[in-house]
């Protein structure tokens, strides 16, 4: 691959069209539920299903992976949203392991646009963590205690994956933007940047840097999400070892 830079051409090696085809990304929806504007990413049309080209999901993946890790590099967020049964506890095992926030179970109306309130709820889920631990909980009624129970539960659900959040991210990484309409509305109200993987249903203009392929199958959901999330690990080392090399330059300074 000559004029291929030697990170790009390994990730390509590594990544086959074989391995994206066999994970089913280049299945889209039927033709009569198609989005006229996803056309350049269409490669052809077979039993009224499109076909999405497979060479424009490398291209955007990426582009992704690089926009990835120079986010992570520099020290700022990137949230995971994926709240469809298909790809919510992927996101949720990808979150886990880069350490970043993540949203898998439902997009809480303000999360971005009224993020200080979403902040004070986890004060309260603080408080519940720390009431069901201790004996106090004993003091309340049965009735009482299921009642605080169930609001403990519905409140880990919907902001335990983004309790580490302390600021807004910089961008968001989604499946589906159109289940996930609301996350996209918020995030271009506040310029923050959108990283999507899009089926043929989507509209690709609400998307900063479209990824397209099937977001319906949880084989090609894992296979995307798991790329992005090692283009994140690969930031977060890459700012590791540049704080290093700064310490010790600091520190030789000072001999």
């Amino acid at each position: 691959m000559a004029g291929v830079p030697v990170e790009k051409e390994c990730f390509v090696a590594t990544v086959l069209v074989k391995d994206l085809i066999e994970a089913g990304v280049h299945f889209g929806h039927r033709a009569s539920r198609w989005n006229p504007k996803m056309r350049p990413y269409i490669y052809a049309r077979r039993n009224q299903i499109h076909i999405i080209d497979v060479r424009e999901t490398i291209r955007g993946l990426l582009r992704a992976r690089k926009y990835l890790q120079q986010v992570i590099a520099r020290g700022s967020l990137v949230l995971l949203v994926g709240t469809k049964r298909q790809a919510c506890d992927v996101i949720e095992q990808q979150g886990v392991r880069c350490s970043v926030p993540f949203v898998s179970d439902r997009w809480l109306g303000g999360t971005l646009t009224n993020f200080r309130t979403i902040r004070s709820r986890l004060t309260r889920l603080e408080e519940l963590e720390a009431l069901r631990s201790s004996d106090k909980i004993s003091a309340y009624s049965k009735k009482m205690q299921s009642s605080l129970n169930r609001e403990y539960r519905k409140m880990y659900r919907n902001l335990n994956g983004i309790r580490a959040m302390d600021r807004l991210p910089e961008c968001l990484m989604i499946i589906d933007p159109r289940k996930e309409k609301n996350a996209i509305c918020e995030a271009r109200k506040l310029g923050i940047t959108t990283v999507a993987l899009i089926d043929t249903d989507c509209d690709p203009d609400e998307v900063d840097l479209p990824i397209p392929g099937n977001d319906d199958s949880i084989r090609s959901i894992e296979l995307i999400v798991t790329l992005l999330a090692d283009a994140i690990m690969s930031g977060k080392n890459a700012a590791g070892a540049a704080k290093q090399e700064q310490v010790e330059g600091a520190v030789a300074a000072a001999v």
